[in-house]
């Protein structure tokens, strides 16, 4: 099953002699439970690409569809609570709330949403994150592979259809960059999570079930998806 398609997607900046094509005619799908990857230079358009699946920027043509809905055919109202409940974020900078702790920032998610925490999957969370021992502890007590851990925790807990990871590396060493991608190969067989992950260094895409490159804004699959995982 298709959780995300998109289909013939552009994104332009500028006009005339300033115009830049960042995307050019971008199609591609990803089934449920896949973890993909997405490589490329900086500047190439792969970030701008995640920002439109995401629907944190529009693109200029083109449609995406997550789980069969037309995210930029709705409001910008339901097009935020769609994409609260059903996309997990991973960024470059943490991005964590420096005044909560590790498991209120791992749950902020649910309590944006007016959801009440189930106690038993944030337990599990933690557990596979290796953070049951810091959960009382705040981001600055925390290195920068722990904090990328927390992030991924708060991507995790609302069960998104999808979770969309920019960069998720860039800030960490390379000890710290593999475990953050072995914690997001392992969510995506335990919790048969679909993960877009892009990331300039394709040493850190062995894990993933395929790749796809993007240059110039123009995408090619490299292939390497697992059969085996998706039967």
């Amino acid at each position: 099953m298709e959780i995300l398609k998109v289909e013939h997607v552009t994104k332009i900046y500028g006009s005339g002699e300033n115009t830049v094509k960042a995307l050019n005619d971008v199609s591609f799908t990803v089934p449920r439970g896949e973890f993909t990857a997405i490589v490329g230079e900086s500047g190439s358009g792969k970030s701008t690409l995640l920002n439109c699946i995401g629907a944190l920027d529009h693109p200029t043509g083109g449609k995406v569809y997550i789980n069969n809905t037309d995210i930029f055919a709705m409001s910008e109202k339901k097009r935020t609570i769609f994409r609260r409940r059903n996309i997990g974020f991973v960024f470059q900078s943490f991005q964590l709330v420096p005044e909560l702790n590790v498991e209120q920032n791992i749950i902020f998610p649910l309590l944006l949403d007016y959801q009440r925490p189930d106690q038993d999957a944030v337990d599990e969370i933690l557990e596979v994150l290796g953070l049951t021992e810091r959960r009382r502890h705040l981001p600055s007590q925390l290195s920068g592979g722990q904090q990328q851990r927390v992030a991924i925790g708060r991507a995790l807990i609302t069960k998104p259809m999808l979770i969309l990871a920019d960069e998720p590396t860039g800030n960490l060493d390379s000890r710290s960059s593999r475990d953050v991608v072995e914690l997001l190969t392992a969510a995506s067989r335990k919790y048969r999570q679909t993960i877009l992950m892009i990331t300039h260094n394709i040493n850190l895409t062995s894990a993933a079930d395929r790749v796809l490159h993007v240059s110039d804004g123009v995408l090619k699959d490299l292939g390497g998806t697992s059969d085996e995982k998706l039967s």
